[in-house]
């Protein structure tokens, strides 16, 4: 019912995704990566699997939360095509994932990305030590500049979400629109940074455990 890295993606149903991940928080702490481009349907995707599985067993870390403020990524020039690579503080998610992935500590804050002030909120997001599975999703774990093959090591499984492009398209117009963004500054958008983010994310699609269609 599904890939191995490299293959052609099956479409999985809810069910049996949630049973993989189940398998995975079988044991002690594990972390699961799910990658994609954006709009794919990674938050839906890491959120329908939380919900299955429980708060007590699961919780979702999005990379959104390592966002560089906006002040930051103008003052580094890049606040033009934030969601890059560069515009993440990705050493700073890899020490957030081998805090998770040792624990040690009672209880792990994480920080959350709140999409209508477009900005972190740190220790949005508990995470008790009781927890058995860590799902956290963004476009960037499966790229092969430092620091992401760092932490990639760090993730039991690697999931890469497959979606139909146009449906991608129309799920980043909306999502930009429904964020102050009029229609043509969203398609442009769109059609711009996210897309040519979009390429170098499918570009490393194999590195993945697993590919999954969600098209939903």
């Amino acid at each position: 019912m599904g890939s191995g890295c490299g293959g052609q993606p099956f479409r999985w149903t809810r069910q049996a995704l949630a049973e993989r991940a189940g398998r995975l928080a079988g044991g002690g702490r594990a972390i699961l990566g799910i990658a994609g481009a954006p709009g794919a349907g990674k938050s839906t995707l890491a959120a329908e699997l939380a919900s299955a599985l429980g708060a007590q067993r699961a919780v979702v870390v999005p990379l959104d939360g390592f966002h560089l403020a906006d002040e930051e990524l103008r003052r580094l020039g890049r606040a033009d095509r934030k969601g890059a690579v560069d515009t993440f503080d990705g050493y700073g998610y890899l020490a957030l994932m081998r805090r998770l992935g040792a624990v040690q500590d009672p209880v792990v804050y994480a920080p959350r990305f709140d999409r209508d002030r477009e900005t972190a909120v740190a220790g949005a997001i508990a995470v008790p030590a009781t927890v058995r599975l860590v799902i956290t999703e963004g476009n960037w774990l499966l790229d092969d500049a430092d620091p992401w093959p760092a932490v990639r090591q760090l993730f039991t499984e690697t999931w890469f979400v497959d979606v139909d492009q146009e449906l991608r398209l129309r799920r980043l117009v909306r999502r930009h629109v429904s964020h102050g963004k009029g229609q043509l500054e969203a398609h442009a958008w769109a059609e711009g940074p996210d897309q040519r983010n979009a390429e170098r994310i499918l570009s490393a699609a194999s590195r993945a455990d697993l590919r999954v269609r969600h098209d939903r």
